[in-house]
């Protein structure tokens, strides 16, 4: 029998056999809470055939930093004009946050800042507690597997696409809310599950898809209300933000999210998103600079 190659000796165990896929992975006895939490969701997020290399990457080394910081920063800056400056702020919009620095107005786009910053800004409990519940169901299981890198790559790409998209289509309406981001996680978790639906339990797939059309349309119809019916404040709420963030979650987000046993740069796919994002983001420049009609 010939000579190991010493590449191939640290593959091999004490037997000189190679270990089995996921051998590395903790046993029944190192087993804890992180893990047996990502074994269970495994078995209904992924194809079969994926759920080895899934369970190899996923821990809680390092925790979900971003999803958490994040949003804790939403929830520190809605206390502080509901009860710092309160008002009326706790059911519904109110004239402070119209004021805020953080919330995108278009009269004052040259404040390049508020395309990212009127994520901080939420209209009232419903929106703010709606909008931190699914991004920390949505994000904190995501961030365990892809790290926060590539959840808030995700996610601030839905808020500059849901404020770019907001510019262009509906350009003299302001935005508040962080629904542009939330909607970028979603839109990559509903692609994922469309793309893996027959390779998962009918069922459960169903189940997945639909909760998240339930979820979309019970938003959007709040959205819509605020848009068109009711004009609290005497300004009108975007609603086009909602549209942006999903779509960058279906293209950005399906590539960062389905794709972690691959080399992301060599994913053809990636690089068509990227290339999209930045022709979208130079037009909306463009247009926010010589052609918007907002003044």
């Amino acid at each position: 029998m010939g000579d190991i190659d010493p590449e191939q000796e640290e593959t091999l165990d004490s037997e000189g056999r190679r270990p089995k896929r996921g051998a590395n992975r903790p046993n029944e006895n190192e087993r804890n809470g992180c893990c047996d939490f990502h074994e269970t969701i495994s078995k209904w997020m992924l194809p079969e055939d994926a759920r080895e290399v899934y369970l190899e990457k996923a821990n809680c080394r390092p925790p979900p930093i971003f999803i958490i910081l994040i949003s804790i920063a939403e929830l520190a800056v809605f206390i502080y004009y509901a009860v710092w400056k309160p008002h009326k702020q706790w059911v519904t919009l109110d004239e402070s946050i119209w004021k805020s620095p953080l919330t995108y107005d278009p009269k004052k786009r040259e404040e390049a800042w508020r395309f990212f910053s009127y994520m901080f800004v939420h209209a009232g409990v419903e929106h703010i507690v709606g909008n931190l519940i699914m991004q920390l169901l949505l994000g904190i299981p995501l961030e365990l597997v892809h790290k926060g890198f590539e959840v808030g790559m995700v996610y601030m790409a839905g808020v500059l696409a849901g404020s770019l998209a907001s510019s262009i289509f509906d350009p003299l309406s302001v935005l508040v809310g962080a629904s542009g981001g939330v909607y970028a996680l979603m839109g990559g978790y509903f692609m994922n599950a469309v793309v893996n639906f027959r390779e998962m339990i009918p069922l459960l797939g169903v189940f997945r898809i639909l909760l998240i059309v339930l979820i979309v349309g019970t938003d959007f119809g709040f959205a819509f209300y605020r848009r068109f019916i009711s004009h609290e404040g005497g300004l009108q709420v975007s609603f086009v933000a909602h549209f942006g963030g999903i779509v960058a979650g279906m293209t950005i987000g399906y590539v960062f999210f389905s794709a972690y046993n691959e080399k992301l740069l060599k994913d053809p796919r990636f690089w068509i998103c990227i290339v999209g994002f930045i022709v979208f983001l130079i037009f909306a420049v463009f247009f926010n600079i010589f052609i918007s009609p907002a003044s």
